[in-house]
């Protein structure tokens, strides 16, 4: 049967997380499709969901000006998977740094997660890593090559959230049931596996 997912298309890397979708249907042998979704009309008949990266701010008030911001919490707590990269991550969150205070971002809250919104820096002190995912299986035995840039950073976790992946001890990637946070841009790699694990959650 086909899957239908979704890249919240208001800011970010769109195209590149489209592209990614596709990427994991070729590589998993999985049928389906990738849309963008702007408005909630465009959320008929998605099954699982990208939350790019941007400008968390800008994009928590998108979702809010569109009408998505209620329905992505309400799809998501029945089960929806989402994947949140970058800004993506920080909106998923339940506890933001000052900055998310201080500009007033509304959070998603989804994750059992604090986050600081600019743990590395500006664009200038962007860098690639590879990371060891703390996953069992074949999959992610061999490290995942993670793009940052001007990345948020997880600072703990609680309750169901677990962390897959730091730099240093930074934490970079956890997932808390259906939802998936990463620090990085996987999106940005021939990479597909964390698409691919999203998609699995189906």
């Amino acid at each position: 049967m086909a899957i239908k997912v979704g890249v919240v298309a208001v800011q970010g890397a769109v195209s590149e997380h489209l592209e990614a979708f596709e990427r994991a249907f070729a590589d998993s042998g999985r049928k389906g499709q990738a849309v963008p979704v702007r408005r909630l009309r465009d959320l008929e008949g998605v099954q699982a969901l990208a939350i790019p990266g941007g400008e968390s701010t800008t994009i928590s008030k998108l979702l809010q000006k569109f009408g998505l911001f209620d329905e992505i919490v309400k799809r998501a707590g029945h089960g929806m998977p989402v994947l949140g990269t970058c800004a993506g991550l920080v909106l998923l969150a339940s506890e933001g740094d000052g900055e998310v205070r201080r500009t007033m971002t509304r959070l998603l809250g989804l994750m059992d997660m604090a986050v600081d919104r600019n743990a590395f820096g500006r664009q200038r002190e962007s860098f690639e890593a590879d990371i060891s995912v703390g996953l069992p299986g074949p999959d992610f035995k061999k490290p995942f090559p993670a793009v940052f840039i001007r990345a948020p950073a997880i600072t703990k976790v609680w309750g169901r959230c677990r962390a897959l992946a730091k730099v240093g001890d930074i934490i970079v990637l956890a997932e808390q049931g259906n939802l998936i946070a990463a620090a990085f841009h996987p999106e940005l790699t021939a990479d597909s596996r964390v698409h691919r694990r999203l998609m699995e959650k189906l």
